[in-house]
């Protein structure tokens, strides 16, 4: 498979300029339920404060959010909380899925106990009024 060359990526990136539609979905894993009553505890304070602020730290303008918590119980198989954002670009958007990599909670990384992945797009040309 052939690489692109440095005109076809410099051609692609420069046509982007709109802000990065990103959808972030992050997941509760089963560690965390496993956790003691006083390591969830510690939890809560270090997400709020990882997640503090994402346009003044990275740029990213958040659109809305939706915690889908209260329909489950246990470790989700699929996705329960979701960020919809506007980025700035995927280096922006690399630095939140970093917060679960940097974020200490103890001897432990936030990744221990969240999961995150994201889908990047634009805005949908309808079903926007």
């Amino acid at each position: 498979m052939s690489q692109p060359t440095q005109s076809t990526v410099s051609t692609a990136e420069s046509v982007h300029e709109d802000p990065l539609r990103v959808l972030f979905r992050i997941g509760v894993t089963q560690t965390y339920f496993d956790a003691p009553e006083g390591e969830r505890s510690a939890i809560h304070p270090e997400i709020l404060r990882a997640f503090d602020d994402l346009g003044g730290r990275f740029g990213v303008r958040v659109l809305g959010t939706l915690d889908d918590d209260r329909l489950q119980t246990g470790a989700p198989e699929a996705w329960i909380s979701y960020i919809l954002a506007d980025a700035p670009n995927l280096a922006a958007v690399v630095q939140v899925c970093d917060l679960l990599r940097e974020t200490r909670i103890g001897t432990h990384r936030l990744w221990r106990y969240l999961r995150i992945d994201t889908r990047v797009g634009r805005p949908l040309m309808f079903g926007n009024r």
